[in-house]
């Protein structure tokens, strides 16, 4: 038995290892290449300081907001969400996804098969040691969640998003 803990103990370790010499800058110190996200370059959402934004948000959407962090699955009540309206950044409200886009994926996350483009910026996420699209307001560059390739019609995708990244304005 011992003879296998040596395996065991890099089993455990290497992943953690692996993403942190993978992960890239996070949070709003990051460099914004998309064009969604130059549109909004100039606006005030990105002079706020950590402590202006510390104030402004709860501590958990705070991690997730402005330091890429996830909340764990199934926590949000937006996951049962169902009325109309448009669900936007809670940040800086900036719109990103219709109530109509939403559906059930199973994972525990507010999920949406469309977003509004213009509103959103992407960049390549190596967090977890293998890239991932990871998406984001595109006016406070506050992180969202990740875009997968397994949603449903007509698109495809399936927009991962936190439920504390996100408020519900009902129509």
């Amino acid at each position: 038995m011992t003879r296998f803990a040596p395996s065991r103990r890099l089993v455990l370790f290497a992943p953690a290892a692996l993403a942190a010499a993978c992960a890239a800058p996070a949070g709003p110190n990051r460099a914004v290449t998309d064009a969604a996200a130059e549109r909004f370059s100039d606006s005030e959402w990105r002079a706020l300081t950590e402590e202006q934004w510390r104030a402004r948000l709860s501590p958990e959407a705070f991690r997730v907001l402005r330091q890429e962090d996830t909340e764990r699955p199934f926590t949000s009540p937006l996951n049962d969400e169902h009325r109309p309206g448009m669900f936007v950044c809670a940040g800086c409200e900036l719109e990103l996804f219709r109530s109509d886009w939403k559906f059930d994926s199973g994972t525990g996350w507010p999920s949406f098969y469309d977003v509004i483009a213009d509103n959103i910026g992407t960049k390549t996420d190596y967090l977890i040691g293998y890239p991932r699209t990871e998406y984001h307001c595109a006016r406070c560059l506050g992180h969202q969640g990740h875009v997968f390739p397994d949603g449903p019609a007509p698109t495809g995708l399936r927009y991962c998003n936190n439920g504390v990244a996100l408020r519900f304005i009902p129509a």
